[in-house]
């Protein structure tokens, strides 16, 4: 592949002229210019553009880390994010993690060699404590809340929604809720965030016999529930993290010409509003929005969300 060296020894002029002329900039001669021009056709040299933008103290990459794409939560926000990167001229460059923290480390490593202009952590299994060593080097704008980190918040402020969820299903003398999570507690501020507020409203932890993780998909949910119906077959409620997932616990009970427990969904898909099952709006096309904006900014923002409870009429 032909450099601007191998362009300024063919056409007699220096490195810097070529430069120049590639850059389009002034004080090129109209001789030195056709000649520049002439060896870069015969050569069919294409400019390095990252290496052109850092000359510049300009790169127009950011990188999105993406655990996975199985839930609506990641799709919702990367729908948001390519929304509003749409007509910016910035380049969305996905980075799949599946929280592997060596993985997510090589991000936060080309960041700091310029690689991106800006990192979103859509989720991570790093630490807050090791993405906030790394914001020196460039934006890093995480969807959640950051607490005393010096690192960029764009989230869904969950907790209140929580809490009113868990209140409607006590008026509704529901006891016995099975739980669907995506991650365990030690690894999810969201998982942990659905238990205190669990606990708050009952005033005890939920059965731990009926608290799953690792939910995902309309199978993961339907699987779910023939474990939880085995271990347990007078649950009154499933609370999931999806929907979908709560879609697949109605399709087990049916298969099984079983009357369905309670559902009570998140992420307000299709599927709650067809079956009208209560779900909770947190408003992450609006976060992945919000959090493109914010990784363009080189200040330190927080910006929260509030997640809306839906219960059908």
């Amino acid at each position: 592949m032909p450099t601007i060296r191998d362009i300024a020894r063919q056409s007699g002029y220096s490195v810097s002229t070529v430069s120049r002329v590639l850059n389009h900039q002034k004080y090129v001669s109209k001789p030195a210019q056709q000649a520049v021009e002439k060896v870069i056709k015969a050569l069919d040299y294409v400019p390095n553009s990252l290496a052109r933008d850092l000359s510049f103290g300009q790169n127009k990459n950011i990188g999105v880390v993406l655990p996975h794409n199985d839930h609506p939560y990641f799709n919702q926000l990367l729908n948001g994010i390519m929304d509003a990167a749409f007509t910016s001229g910035y380049h969305i460059v996905l980075l799949p993690s599946e929280y592997n923290q060596t993985v997510e480390l090589d991000y936060l490593e080309q960041l700091k060699r310029k690689n991106f202009s800006a990192l979103i952590f859509t989720s991570h299994g790093l630490p807050l404590s090791v993405l906030a060593q790394y914001a020196q080097y460039g934006q890093i704008a995480c969807c959640e809340d950051t607490g005393d980190y010096h690192l960029s918040a764009v989230y869904s402020n969950r907790e209140p929604a929580y809490l009113a969820a868990f209140k409607h299903l006590a008026t509704l003398k529901v006891r016995q809720i099975a739980i669907l999570l995506s991650r365990n507690l030690e690894q999810s501020p969201t998982s942990s965030a659905i238990m205190a507020a669990y606990q708050q409203v009952f005033h005890h932890k939920p059965a731990e016999k009926l608290v799953i993780g690792g939910m995902t998909s309309f199978n993961d949910g339907y699987q779910a529930a023939k474990t939880l119906h085995a271990r347990q077959s007078d649950i009154d409620c499933f609370f999931t993290n999806g929907d979908d997932i709560a879609t697949g616990v109605r399709q087990y009970y049916l298969d099984q010409d079983l009357t369905s427990p309670l559902l009570f969904g998140q992420e307000n898909q299709l599927s709650s509003f067809l079956l009208q099952f209560p779900t909770i709006d947190h408003h992450f096309f609006t976060v992945g929005q919000k959090a493109f904006e914010v990784a363009l900014s080189t200040e330190h923002q927080k910006f929260s969300f509030k997640s809306e409870l839906i219960v059908p009429k």
